[in-house]
C-alpha cells in the first residue's frame, strides 16, 4: 500500500508560479515511478508529468513542457511539481500518482495509487 498526500495548491494570477508537493508513505518510495495528472471540471483526467524511480528521467505533456518541472527527493519521500508561467487553462485539481509496476507513464490507468488532489486556480 502507498498513501499519497498532495499540498501546495491555491489561487494565483496568470504568469505566476506554484510548487506542488506530494508526500508518500508505505512502500519504499525509491522503488516506483511517480506522475502528476490534472482534471478540470467536465473534462477527462489528463497527464501532466512523470518521473522515474531514480529521478533521472522525466516526461511531460506538450501543454506544460518548458513551464513545469517534475522532481523527486527520495530521502524525503516526496515528489514535486514546479509550475511557472501559469495560464488560466492550467486551472484544475492536480493529483499525484504512484506506478508500482511497468506501464505507459502518460496513462492514468497505469498508476496504482492516487492522492486526494489539490486545487490549482489561475486567474486571468
Amino acid at each position: 500500500q502507498v498513501q499519497l498526500v498532495e499540498s501546495g495548491g491555491g489561487l494565483v494570477q496568470a504568469g505566476g508560479s506554484l510548487r506542488l508537493s506530494c508526500a508518500a508513505a508505505g512502500r519504499t518510495f525509491s522503488s516506483y515511478d511517480m506522475g502528476w495528472f490534472r482534471q478540470a471540471p467536465g473534462k477527462e483526467r489528463e497527464f501532466v508529468a512523470a518521473v522515474d524511480w531514480s529521478g533521472g528521467s522525466t516526461y511531460y505533456a506538450d501543454s506544460v513542457k518548458g513551464r513545469f518541472t517534475i522532481s523527486r527527493d527520495n530521502a524525503k519521500n516526496t515528489v514535486y511539481l514546479q509550475m511557472n508561467k501559469l495560464k488560466p487553462e492550467d486551472t484544475a485539481v492536480y493529483y499525484c500518482a504512484a506506478q508500482i509496476g511497468v506501464g505507459v507513464r502518460s496513462i492514468a490507468s497505469a498508476y496504482d495509487y492516487w492522492g486526494q488532489g489539490t486545487q490549482v486556480t489561475v486567474s486571468s
